[in-house]
């Protein structure tokens, strides 16, 4: 891991907000983080809930399913670019533009969510029209919801600081989301998805309004500096620590997006659990990615950003090699699969943004850059998710499985996509965390 990754030299305009924000109270942390609970509470809803929704509720054959959900993925992956270099302009511009484009977004996720999850019942009657009705939905929530997480994302980047305050910064985001993606597990069985959607929109809101008042990021221009045009779209590639850190969080990403599209799957129909349980697991999963966020914090005092990333890609391999061995009934056991995967997935949250928010300082591009950045690591994001779900769906199709088939080939089949390939992605992972990462800054500081 070269300087950029380990202990950035600050630009001026980040050691000023850097000094602003040295304790970045627990009011900045509220103000600025709590629109990551709806939009962390919108996104278990759309990548884990609605495969399996249009699966069991309206028929759609997994083959037709994965291949629709990896078009629809890939569109709202190509437009994060774009929607990041818009992002960068309204900054350039003023706070209050970037709000702006935020209330939009929000409004337009809140209404394509909606309609995305209760189809009109003319559209559910035609299996090409409830297929078409899916395409145009998905585009226009992911879309929005694209546009509000970048400028949101890019928002904390503008902010500073060093690797500490980065993280803390990053981990009231990710944190107030998981308590969103706690709620979002629990919702839809116990009050059911039109209470859901109801909760969603109330906290959609309210994170708004909190965003709209929290502390505003300075950009370049604002401190003396030239004014400039948002800059090129592939700027970001420019930075070789910038390459090697998107294709490191891309291989984790993969990892755990295939277990989360498949995971309603296996609880059903390996462990053969009733619909009751699945809050628990869900529910065990996130609460304890919650409250692990804050021994990983402490961990990256200690070993720094990259290391403690690696140390969370070692404890998701065990884990998942742990599940492939479970069977039907053995529910409490994959409680405890949960709960450790949870706490792999707080490093998961709190740390790669950290580490591309010092790659931007290092690079000179703070308080100009961080819709480009993000834009692409958002696209990385929805393209593991695309391929997650374009690629394991279809598979498992093909291999026989369908949901509610319970046969020894098709089970199989299940526990290979939801724990091998995800350990091996993992470990793929893990070889260039450290070899493209933690390796390069040893022999800088040796």
């Amino acid at each position: 891991m070269t300087q950029s990754l380990a202990t950035p030299a600050l630009s001026a305009r980040a050691a000023s907000a850097s000094a602003d924000l040295s304790a970045f109270s627990t009011r900045n942390g509220l103000a600025y983080g709590l629109l990551g609970l709806p939009l962390a509470f919108v996104a278990l809803p759309l990548y884990v809930i609605l495969p399996n929704h249009y699966a069991r509720e309206f028929g759609v054959p997994l083959a037709t399913l994965g291949a629709l959900l990896l078009g629809a993925r890939l569109f709202d992956a190509l437009i994060d670019p774009l929607l990041g270099r818009l992002s960068d302009r309204l900054f350039a511009r003023s706070a209050p533009s970037v709000l702006l484009l935020g209330a939009v977004a929000a409004l337009l996720l809140a209404l394509g969510f909606g309609l995305l999850f209760f189809p009109p019942a003319s559209v559910q009657r035609s299996a090409g029209a409830l297929t078409t009705w899916l395409v145009v939905m998905l585009m226009l929530t992911y879309a929005a919801y694209s546009a509000l997480s970048i400028s949101h994302q890019s928002w904390g980047a503008m902010l500073g600081g060093n690797e500490a305050q980065r993280s803390r910064i990053v981990a009231w985001r990710e944190g107030l989301g998981l308590v969103g993606v706690v709620l979002a597990s629990i919702t839809p069985v116990v009050l059911g998805l039109p209470a859901t959607t109801a909760l969603f929109c109330i906290a959609l809101v309210i994170g708004w309004l909190a965003w709209s008042r929290a502390v505003r990021p300075v950009p370049r221009a604002a401190t003396g500096s030239a004014p400039q045009l948002a800059p090129a779209l592939w700027l970001p590639f420019e930075s070789r620590v910038f390459r090697r850190l998107l294709a490191v969080f891309m291989l984790n990403g993969i990892a755990s997006a295939v277990p989360a599209t498949l995971v309603l799957f296996f609880i059903q129909d390996r462990l053969q659990a009733p619909q009751s349980s699945e809050p628990l697991f869900l529910g065990s999963y996130f609460i304890s990615a919650a409250l692990a966020i804050p021994l990983w914090l402490a961990l990256v005092k200690r070993l720094g950003l990259a290391r403690s990333w690696l140390a969370s890609m070692g404890l998701a391999i065990v884990v998942f090699a742990w599940a492939s061995q479970l069977g039907a009934g053995q529910t409490l056991a994959f409680a405890m699969v949960c709960a450790l995967s949870g706490v792999a997935l707080g490093a998961d949250l709190a740390v790669p943004g950290a580490l591309l928010a010092g790659v931007i300082q290092a690079n000179g591009q703070a308080g100009q850059a961080e819709g480009a950045y993000f834009g692409w690591w958002n696209f990385a994001t929805k393209l593991n998710l695309a391929l997650a779900a374009g690629l394991a769906l279809p598979l498992l199709g093909r291999f026989g499985y369908a949901p509610g088939v319970r046969d020894a080939g098709a089970l199989n089949a299940l526990v290979v996509a939801y724990c091998v390939l995800p350990c091996l992605l993992k470990l793929a992972a893990a070889a260039g965390a450290y070899f493209l990462l933690i390796k390069p800054d040893e022999r800088l500081s040796s």
